[in-house]
């Protein structure tokens, strides 16, 4: 079974290193996504990044009204994706 989780924190941690961030030491399920360490850009880059891990795009396939503030948020939303798949 797929550890999205694991998957997204590798993710992170790939694209912090691509675009010369530093992520934040214990980003928890209550951190904020602004305050993890990654900008915009990095943010833009981790989804296009998790696309090629996981083969898909959460935010084109289901209708998300808002984007998540916390990590637990985003994990969730990629959470309800691969669980219907």
């Amino acid at each position: 079974m797929l550890n999205i989780e694991q998957v997204v924190r590798q993710a992170m941690q790939q694209v912090a290193e691509l675009s010369d961030c530093q992520l934040v030491p214990n980003i928890e399920s209550e951190t904020l996504l602004l305050e993890c360490g990654l900008d915009s850009l990095g943010y833009a880059m981790l989804v296009a990044q998790l696309e090629e891990d996981l083969g898909f795009d959460p935010f084109t396939e289901l209708q998300i009204d808002v984007y998540p503030n916390t990590f637990a948020e985003f994990l969730a939303i990629y959470q309800q994706r691969a669980d219907n798949a």
